[in-house]
C-alpha cells in the first residue's frame, strides 16, 4: 500500500458488516468510492463488482440468513479476531482492553456495544491511519486474515473477495490455509449432563438398566418397659 487506500478500507468495512436496507442502499456510491481510489488490481475489483451485483439481486431475507449463518455461527468465519488468537481464553478480555486504548490514543472511541476486535471496526480504525502504519497494522493481523480467507473459500462464499481485497492492501498474498473445523452446533452447544454416572454405586451411567435390590423389613425386637 504505497499510496492512500481509506476510503477502499472503508468500503470493505462496510461490506463486511449486516446487510441490511441501509447497506443495500449505498451500493452504487460503495461501487463508485472503489473504483474511484483505484487501491486494488482489476481481478480484485471484478470479484468484489459481483458480490455488489448479488447484493443488489438477492432477496434480501435471504442474504441476511445467509451472512448470519456464515459469520455468527461458527468460530472460523467469524469476524471478531481475538476468537481466533484467544478463543475463550483468559488472556482475551486484556487484548480487548489494549486494542480499545490504541483507538483511543487515535481519538477514537467505540459505539455501545461494539466489541473491539470486530473486524468492520478495526479496518475503520486502519483507515484512519497513515499509509505505512495502515499496511504495518495489516500485516500484523494477516494471518488471521488469511485464515477467515480460507474458510470463506471453502464455503464458496463470495465474501472471500473481502478478505483477499484487505491483504492485497496491506501488500500479502491471500493464500489458503490449514483450517480447522467447526463442531457442530449441537456438540458446540450442548448442556453437560447433570449426572453422568455413579460408577458401580448408586445410579448407572445413561443408557444402562438400574439394578433394584429389596431386602428384607426385619421387625425389631421390642425393647422391655416399651
Amino acid at each position: 500500500m504505497t499510496h492512500n487506500a481509506t476510503l477502499t478500507l472503508r468500503v470493505l468495512a462496510r461490506l463486511l458488516g449486516y446487510p441490511d436496507a441501509e447497506l443495500r442502499g449505498h451500493l452504487g456510491d460503495l461501487s463508485a468510492a472503489l473504483h474511484s481510489e483505484q487501491a486494488l488490481g482489476a481481478t480484485r475489483l471484478g470479484e468484489l463488482d459481483a458480490l455488489l451485483k448479488s447484493m443488489r439481486t438477492r432477496d434480501p431475507i435471504d442474504m441476511e440468513a445467509d451472512y448470519v449463518q456464515l459469520f455468527d455461527r461458527g468460530r472460523a468465519t467469524s469476524l471478531h479476531l481475538f476468537e481466533h488468537v484467544h478463543g475463550d481464553s483468559r488472556d482475551r478480555g486484556p487484548a480487548m482492553i489494549d486494542l480499545a486504548q490504541t483507538y483511543e490514543k487515535a481519538g477514537l472511541y467505540l459505539a455501545e456495544g461494539e466489541l473491539p476486535d470486530y473486524l468492520p471496526v478495526v479496518l475503520e480504525f486502519v483507515s484512519t491511519q497513515p499509509a505505512k502504519e495502515a499496511r504495518a497494522f495489516l500485516g500484523e493481523i494477516a494471518h488471521i486474515l488469511n485464515a477467515i480467507f480460507s474458510a470463506l473459500v471453502k464455503r464458496e462464499s463470495p465474501y472471500a473477495s473481502v478478505l483477499g481485497a484487505l491483504l492485497e492492501v496491506a501488500g500479502e498474498r491471500a493464500q489458503a490455509v490449514k483450517v480447522v473445523e467447526d463442531e457442530p452446533l449441537d456438540q458446540a452447544w450442548e448442556e453437560p449432563m447433570a449426572f453422568d454416572g455413579c460408577s458401580t454405586q448408586g445410579q448407572a451411567k445413561p443408557g444402562q438398566p438400574q439394578p433394584i435390590r429389596i431386602v428384607r423389613n426385619v421387625a425389631q425386637p421390642t425393647a422391655p418397659g416399651a
